[in-house]
């Protein structure tokens, strides 16, 4: 049986040449791995407005039924309150005279994709194509091309918001759930949207929801009571000098024009 003595020498010279070894294999992989850091695209979620500027929005994503949008338009106008109504295209190929009414009633339509797709699931070209099949539906019954998108299921990631803004579309989610299509009661919906409303809001409501034709005139009364204006989205959120904070609320940046002014 062969011993083997290792010398001081040759021990700390082993010793050194294995911390090389380790640091090259640390760096290397440091230079392939992202990092989790890595800096999130978020769609805009509500916008930052002072306590005593108390405007919000709601909006409603249509893509199954149209059993009620009728009446809503006939609560919206007895109120005197513009919304946003997002539609998925195959939701326009059936229902085009209501695309119409709510867009002559001064709602405005908005994309919500062109067959309700996941659409973290597809290439950026299908993404693209998802979009620019429903603004031209949309378009070609209003006159007017969408640019606020919002992702069916609220699924997103980098690679959508990068889609959504390349094709001319500010990318909207909400800040405040309704849960409608859970089939919530009246009461329930109500208190879920009135109890966390705050100025700057986005509000999520669906058609062809159970509840919702009967909740809406209570909320509506409750935020005009309140003091709150309702106006369409594109009306609410800032199209620049801004950035988007980690929970997905809108800030203004002040330009250098405005900092010398104040």
């Amino acid at each position: 049986m062969k011993i083997w003595v290792i010398n001081k020498k040759r021990g700390l010279t082993a010793l050194f040449l294995c911390v090389l070894l380790t640091l090259a294999v640390v760096l290397g992989r440091s230079a392939t791995t992202p990092t989790a850091t890595a800096e999130r695209d978020l769609p805009i979620y509500c916008v930052e407005k002072p306590e005593d500027e108390k405007v919000i929005s709601i909006s409603f994503d249509a893509a199954w039924g149209n059993e009620d949008t009728e009446e809503l338009i006939n609560i919206l106008g007895k109120y005197k309150v513009k919304t946003t109504f997002f539609v998925v295209g195959s939701w326009v190929d059936k229902y085009p005279e209501s695309v119409k009414q709510l867009s002559d009633a001064g709602h405005e339509i908005m994309n919500h994709s062109n067959s309700h797709p996941h659409m973290t699931s597809l290439s950026k070209e299908q993404m693209i194509e998802e979009v620019t099949k429903c603004d031209e539906k949309i378009k070609k019954i209003t006159g007017k091309k969408p640019t606020l998108f919002r992702a069916p299921y609220g699924d997103y990631d980098n690679a959508v918001i990068g889609a959504m803004r390349e094709s001319g579309h500010y990318t909207i989610q909400w800040d405040v759930d309704s849960l409608d299509w859970k089939d919530l009661s009246a009461e329930e919906i109500t208190e879920r949207v009135t109890s966390k409303v705050k100025p700057g809001s986005i509000v999520l409501f669906h058609n062809a929801a159970k509840n919702t034709p009967k909740a809406l005139p209570t909320i509506l009364e409750k935020l005009q009571k309140d003091g709150y204006k309702i106006v369409p989205i594109s009306e609410l959120i800032l199209k620049d000098n801004y950035k988007i904070d980690h929970s997905g609320m809108q800030i203004p940046i002040q330009t250098k024009k405005e900092l010398n002014e104040s």
